[in-house]
């Protein structure tokens, strides 16, 4: 482990939602690349869990704790401090590193709103309650978000996708895990 860094668990409910690109300054401020277009959950967490980069240098093992002091938005990026990095070197040390927080602090989304975190895995079932196939990720085309959901036909798995617009999406049942669309499955 870094000096100044605290070992810690990671929490079970922990979601990846960045990286650390490099030092940002002299005083042990960091640039953080956020894989969110809104970095809200960076900005919501006081605790960021890092645990190393998956490639390159490891300049620390396990899960480490920071205690974020202040993150804001800068260009494309988020440059944040935290009481454990107090310099440029100590900064450069974390480079690579991802960023952790937990579910359980990310901001209350909105009306219609959802994390895209909790929209994967749910059960994509149409009007007629025909199974279409279950979220496997989300794809932005800049236009609209769009559903990219497995089914299974005659064995093998396949690809489907839908335009996650109110046109075609009835309703999103975080508690049922399904989201009802007016789809057909021959689409």
């Amino acid at each position: 482990m870094l000096p100044g860094l605290e070992a810690a668990d990671l929490p079970s409910d922990a979601i990846e939602v960045g990286r650390i690109l490099d030092a940002w300054g002299i005083k042990g401020w960091f640039k953080v690349l956020p894989y969110s277009a809104d970095p809200e959950a960076l900005f919501s967490s006081k605790r960021w869990f890092l645990l190393p980069a998956e490639k390159g240098a490891k300049t620390f093992a396990g899960v480490a704790k920071l205690a974020i002091t202040e993150a804001k938005v800068h260009s494309n990026t988020v440059v944040a401090c935290a009481r454990e990095v107090d310099d440029r070197n100590a900064a450069e040390a974390l480079r690579g590193a991802r960023i952790f927080v937990a579910r359980s602090s990310f901001p209350t989304a909105g009306k219609d709103e959802y994390y895209w975190v909790d929209l994967i895995g749910l059960n994509v079932v149409n009007r007629e309650g025909v199974a279409l196939g279950t979220v496997r990720e989300l794809l932005s085309t800049g236009a609209q978000t769009v559903l990219l959901m497995d089914y299974q036909q005659d064995g093998k798995t396949i690809e489907r996708m839908i335009p996650f617009v109110s046109v075609y999406i009835d309703d999103v049942d975080l508690s049922a895990q399904r989201i009802l669309v007016d789809w057909q499955a021959d689409f």
